[in-house]
């Protein structure tokens, strides 16, 4: 008998210069075509830090220079497809503009993100990177 278990993933927190906060458009469900931040599920030997950074790059195209550790997300509701933990990270990258890719419909800095209603719980953890960044 299996016993179930929560998936690992990552979410991935960028701003530019500009205060634009770095967001994908979902392109597959749950929650298609909203915005929502870079991440995804961590690989098999992967380093938490390396996932962000791979998933970060696979949905944009840009590649992480700094991670710094937000939190770790746990409410087993957070997912609708099921109990997902995800360590989220704020990452500096350089100044290429980014590419949609991977399961990414866009992908963009968006200045008006406070007015938006992120996917999954990405206000939170948006606001979580935020206070960090106020404490540095």
């Amino acid at each position: 008998m299996s016993k179930k278990q929560p998936a690992l993933a990552v979410d991935a927190v960028v701003f530019d210069t500009d205060d634009r906060l770095l967001l994908i458009r979902r392109g597959h469900p749950p929650f298609k075509g909203r915005f929502a931040l870079p991440g995804g599920f961590v690989e098999y030997g992967e380093t938490l830090e390396e996932a962000a950074a791979r998933e970060l790059h696979e949905e944009t195209g840009l590649k992480a220079h700094t991670c710094r550790l937000i939190g770790v997300y746990s409410d087993p509701k957070r997912d609708p497809r099921g109990h997902t933990v995800s360590a989220a990270y704020l990452m500096t990258v350089g100044n290429a503009p980014p590419k949609a890719g991977d399961d990414a419909a866009t992908a963009q800095f968006v200045a008006g993100w406070r007015d938006k209603k992120l996917a999954f719980d990405h206000d939170r953890i948006v606001a979580d990177a935020r206070t960090l960044m106020r404490r540095s």
